[in-house]
């Protein structure tokens, strides 16, 4: 079976940052780190505004990439595909344990608006197991002042994790959730998109002396922080160029798709990182999901994540 016809995903629309805006080492002053973060964020800007109809699956990729690091950053050792599992493999409405938790506080992040309050700090502390205290539930007020402060983007992001560092230095995974919040908010994106905590343990926090990573608050951290983010903005670029065409084989065959409810299944795929292969819909039987996956893993439009034989799960 031969795919149909479809044109390649148009590489002009396809965020890349500039080769000499992805940092290669340490930066020699804070400006020059703010220019290579600005330079990654122009190029993230234009991607996140452009909104293509897969950009969910993206940041759900990205949201699980982050809940990955996460889970490393509090001495968990669960990867991104155990994390999936724990998220998938659960009963419906049950407790997906710790690390799926922080799948979900990520997920909570890429899926909504930038619109924060302390209902929905306390939701998100409760995911990252983080006791709930008066000191972080009144944050939502310094965020205001934070975004309508106008400072560059990275500054907030900046300005929010020192903020919690000094409030509660076992909040860690919150300012990490909270600095890419900032950000969307700043930028006025219409979703937040999961990056900064993915580079949380990377080279760009590594202390010049050798003495562990550069903290919150402490000397130097503003010019690692712009250096992360030019990174995570990258990373974030080529996991869009990894999704791209395969999205773009899958909205080729969808006119083709005749299977009652394949319209929806194109959907969920278009927008989560995963969909079970035991769906089952009101209009597709969960024998239908399995034929439908099968033909979509064909033509190269999904892929098996799992690598089981069994329990299954396809995304793009």
């Amino acid at each position: 079976m031969t795919a149909p016809d479809s044109p390649p995903p148009d590489r002009q629309k396809l965020p890349s940052v500039p080769g000499w805006a992805v940092p290669r080492g340490p930066a020699d002053s804070d400006g020059e780190a703010g220019f290579l973060a600005g330079a990654a964020l122009n190029s993230l800007d234009n991607f996140v505004r452009g909104a293509p109809d897969w950009a969910g699956a993206w940041r759900q990729r990205l949201a699980l990439n982050c809940a990955a690091s996460a889970a490393n950053l509090v001495g968990r050792t669960e990867d991104a595909a155990q994390i999936r599992d724990a998220w998938y493999l659960r009963a419906a409405g049950a407790d997906p344990g710790p690390a799926g938790n922080l799948f979900a506080a990520w997920r909570h992040l890429a899926d909504r608006s930038p619109h924060i309050d302390a209902e929905i700090l306390a939701s998100v502390s409760d995911r990252l197991g983080l006791h709930r205290s008066d000191e972080l539930l009144a944050l939502p007020a310094f965020l205001d002042d934070l975004v309508r402060s106008g400072r560059p983007a990275p500054l907030l992001a900046v300005a929010i994790l020192a903020e919690v560092e000094r409030l509660r230095p076992d909040a860690n995974l919150l300012g990490w959730w909270l600095a890419d919040w900032v950000i969307a908010a700043r930028l006025r994106w219409p979703f937040a998109v999961p990056l900064l905590v993915a580079q949380a343990r990377g080279s760009a926090f590594r202390n010049p002396d050798g003495r562990g990573k550069i903290r919150p608050g402490e000397e130097g951290f503003e010019r690692a922080l712009c250096l992360a983010l030019a990174l995570a903005a990258n990373d974030a670029c080529r996991l869009a160029h990894n999704i791209a065409p395969r999205a773009a084989r899958l909205l080729a065959i969808t006119p083709k798709l005749r299977a009652k409810g394949a319209g929806a299944v194109v959907q969920m795929l278009l927008d989560h990182d995963a969909v079970p292969g035991t769906l089952q819909t009101e209009k597709l039987t969960r024998w239908g999901a399995r034929r439908l996956f099968e033909r979509l893993q064909t033509f190269d439009a999904v892929r098996e994540l799992s690598g089981r034989s069994g329990f299954r799960l396809y995304g793009l």
